[in-house]
């Protein structure tokens, strides 16, 4: 039959699949996010979406009840419209719907698999708007106000909702929505027969609730009021001492100083060479002059004894499975990284205290490293302090300055400590890998003994001159490459490599977790925003060239932003929808052509794939013969290594010139030029090895070399090819410039187990294990050997063709 709803008319089939929800009751006119996660419920949402996108909702009478029969649902739900079907990592769905009209079952079956009912439209009669209909409305609008503003744990921005709607049954429907009720109580305002009924029962229910929430904060105050009389006393201490500091009669603050740190060295809760300590050095402030030097120095460091979290931990959260799924909530991807911190919080769940190595956490900016440790610790329910390494020189920065020192304080570490109030954060230090180190000291070496869980139960601060424990923190480290992290920090460290997110998983991230937080940090809530498919795909491939999200999210800002000038200049828009040419006309022409390598074989040029801190980017290699005196010319900001392997690449093809169709001598008389474009970023690594010996074999050949073929690979005099690192950046850079087929070593291939499908799907590998096979492979012929004749004292080289 046809229902009206939202001036559509929407046509409802006899029969629907049915969805039974646990603890939630769905209203009409609303639109409401479920997580389905039962087989037969995935089944039925599969069966909706291939037709018309219609289920019928059913509560269930008990949550308990895994496979819900007729007697375990309500008879009354709501037909709902499917709008957005999302696969969580976990399996799962998150599903968005939309409640359209009241409908009852009349039979319900099972034998598809998943339960089907024969629908029944219950259509409610649109009352005439009397005078006492209006009055019902405006109270029920009224103390649902109140009640809002009672209730702490329903948002504000509720009212701005309500009130902007007009229909009486819309009105109605969205209040029941937003109440905090049990589930029977919102299944019977479901079942009202009529908006008049349902607004009767809905003022009952406001008007009990409001009383309710009343008695609560009266509570609540009449307990904040009724102080001891100790701390009146105390209170009223502090303000007398305030005025005869204002009126400069705090001749005895000394021994008020000193009474208020006997009485918080009393209160609070300290190991045993702390309260010494501090017992000591509250004596000899006590017999100091006030305004001495020493007794600021003095009362600054028993403060610092105090303020430090030496006993307070907080509890971790009970249920470990919602670890897992914070985690899943908060990052989309990154499954191997995920797994491998799940082990290491299980670890140290199961012990008692951290055990093993400390994460390192490695990565292209962007890609969510920071964010995953403040994640860990929303999920754990500990801490989270952040400490950015980046740029410190002085030692003193972690373990602090001895208290000779004018100015002296304890370490950043201690600091952050202080500042989290809790003996057990989870604390990351940021950008590991950008440490340096001068005169004033080695930072690296000092984290040694905060990193090492044989010695950070007894770190010692310069300033404190006691042992701290660090053993309960759980310290997490991020950086963007391995190779300017010392030896023995590294060793400290179990590496956990983040790759750079595929353009599906961008996708994913802008639509669900960038854009959501974009609205809300735009003031763009009301909105409706919908990003196309092609608008994301245009955004990601020509107007950024990233490995994370970071600059997709700016560029997505400034979309949005244009937007927001708009309504804030008064125009009115309830919906934007991102296209293509919205995303030209806002940021402007493409700031990446689709790629900036050749599409024809050419001689001496091939393309070559390095790991950069960004991620991957693909490397053209152009080798130019020319008459000279047996020079090799490198250019490009290459540095050592690099120079090294076109030395041996050179070497490779002297040592094999007849192979090849060269004179053995091809050199005497001969300049070659190697470059490797945007001189003015340095390159350096082995890895185009092979790359170099391809392009100059092709110039000297003059045999093209294909330019759909990729390779990476260090290369030995010998002709064998060795193993490189970055495997999954360069494999991301080859998709992102659309090469396919890719020359890789053979040693590589253990690399490849661990590399997500969506990674590997549409790319050809060639594992190789000597040159002679990137050669048959990367050359449009293979080279052979030719006759040499001499002309003129000269020997010169031919091809045969």
């Amino acid at each position: 039959m046809k229902v009206r709803h939202n001036d559509q008319d929407i046509e409802i089939r006899d029969w629907l699949p049915v969805i039974p929800l646990r603890d939630v009751v769905v209203f009409p006119h609303t639109v409401y996010p479920l997580l389905v996660g039962r087989k037969s419920s995935m089944q039925a949402l599969q069966e909706a979406v291939d037709n018309d996108r219609l289920v019928l909702l059913l509560t269930q009478r008990s949550s308990a009840e895994e496979n819900p029969a007729r007697g375990d649902l309500f008879r009354v739900g709501v037909v709902a419209r499917v709008l957005q079907v999302m696969k969580m990592p976990n399996g799962s769905l998150k599903v968005l719907v939309e409640g359209l009209v009241r409908a009852r079952f009349s039979r319900l079956s099972r034998d598809r698999g998943y339960l089907v009912a024969r629908v029944i439209p219950r259509l409610r009669r649109v009352p005439a708007r009397t005078p006492e209909l209006e009055a019902l409305a405006r109270t029920v609008n009224e103390r649902f106000s109140e009640y809002v503003r009672l209730n702490r744990r329903i948002p504000d921005e509720v009212l701005v909702s309500v009130a902007a709607i007009d229909d009486y049954e819309r009105l109605v429907d969205n209040i029941s929505a937003h109440m905090l009720l049990d589930i029977r109580t919102k299944q019977r305002l479901l079942e009202s027969g009529d908006v008049e009924a349902h607004f009767r029962r809905l003022a009952r229910l406001l008007h009990r609730e409001i009383e309710i929430l009343k008695l609560e904060l009266d509570i609540d105050t009449s307990t904040r009021e009724s102080l001891s009389r100790s701390q009146r006393e105390a209170f009223l201490q502090q303000q007398l001492k305030v005025i005869k500091a204002e009126l400069g009669q705090s001749d005895e603050s000394s021994g008020t100083d000193v009474l208020d740190l006997i009485e918080r060295l009393e209160q609070g809760e300290y190991p045993e060479h702390v309260r010494l300590r501090a017992d000591e050095e509250i004596e000899r402030l006590s017999r100091m002059h006030p305004l001495s030097a020493e007794a600021g120095v003095v009362r600054s460091y028993v403060e610092w004894l105090l303020a430090l979290p030496w006993k307070r931990r907080t509890e971790e959260q009970a249920d470990f499975s919602e670890v897992q799924a914070v985690l899943d909530g908060d990052h989309f991807g990154l499954e191997k990284a995920k797994r491998r911190i799940l082990e290491h919080l299980a670890v140290i769940r199961l012990a008692g205290r951290v055990r093993g190595p400390i994460l390192c956490l490695v990565g292209p900016p962007g890609v969510g490293k920071t964010s995953i440790g403040r994640s860990v610790a929303r999920a754990l329910g500990r801490r989270f302090v952040r400490m950015s390494l980046g740029g410190i020189h002085d030692e003193a920065e972690i373990r602090g300055h001895r208290r000779t020192y004018i100015g002296a304080m304890p370490g950043r570490i201690i600091q952050c400590l202080k500042k989290a109030g809790s003996s057990n954060p989870v604390f990351l230090l940021d950008e590991v890998d950008k440490i340096g180190r001068d005169f004033r000291g080695d930072p690296s070496s000092a984290l040694l003994e905060v990193l090492d869980p044989e010695q950070n139960s007894t770190f010692s601060d310069n300033y404190l001159e006691l042992d701290y424990d660090l053993s309960d923190i759980l310290f997490i480290t991020t950086a963007n490459s391995t190779a300017t992290i010392p030896g023995p920090l590294l060793d400290r460290m179990e590496i956990i490599r983040l790759p750079g997110y595929l353009d599906f998983e961008k996708m994913h991230i802008a639509r669900d977790f960038l854009l959501p937080k974009l609205r809300k940090e735009l003031g763009l809530e009301r909105l409706v925003i919908e990003f196309k498919q092609e608008a994301l795909v245009e955004l990601i491939r020509y107007y950024t060239r990233e490995a994370g999200v970071r600059e997709l999210e700016r560029q997505m800002n400034a979309i949005l932003r244009r937007t927001a000038v708009e309504i804030a200049g008064g125009k009115r828009r309830r919906r934007l929808t991102v296209t293509r040419a919205h995303v030209a006309r806002v940021l402007g022409p493409r700031r990446f052509a689709d790629t900036h390598l050749k599409t024809q074989p050419t001689v001496g040029y091939a393309v070559g794939l390095a790991w950069t801190e960004m991620g991957g980017d693909a490397l053209p290699v152009e080798v130019v013969p020319m008459k000279g005196k047996g020079t090799l010319t490198l250019t490009g900001s290459l540095g050592d290594v690099m120079r090294e392997s076109a030395s041996a690449a050179l070497s490779y093809v002297r040592r094999h010139a007849r192979r090849f169709g060269l004179a053995e001598d091809f050199f005497d008389t001969l300049e070659l030029h190697v470059h490797i474009p945007e001189g003015a970023v340095p390159k350096d690594g082995p890895s185009a090895g092979v790359t170099l010996l391809v392009a100059m074999l092709s110039s000297l050949t003059g045999i093209p070399v294909r330019t759909d073929l990729a390779m990476t690979g260090e290369i030995t005099l010998t002709g064998d090819v060795l193993p490189v690192g970055g495997l999954t950046e360069k494999l991301l850079a080859a998709k992102r410039n659309n090469i396919t087929e890719i020359v890789i070593p053979d040693r590589n291939r253990k690399d490849l187990v661990e590399m997500q499908p969506e990674l590997l799907d549409g790319l050809t590998l060639h594992p190789v294990r000597t040159v002679r096979e990137v050669i048959r492979m990367a050359l449009v012929e293979e080279p052979v050997a030719a006759t040499h004749r001499t002309r003129g004292g000269r020997r010169l080289s031919a091809r045969v063709h």
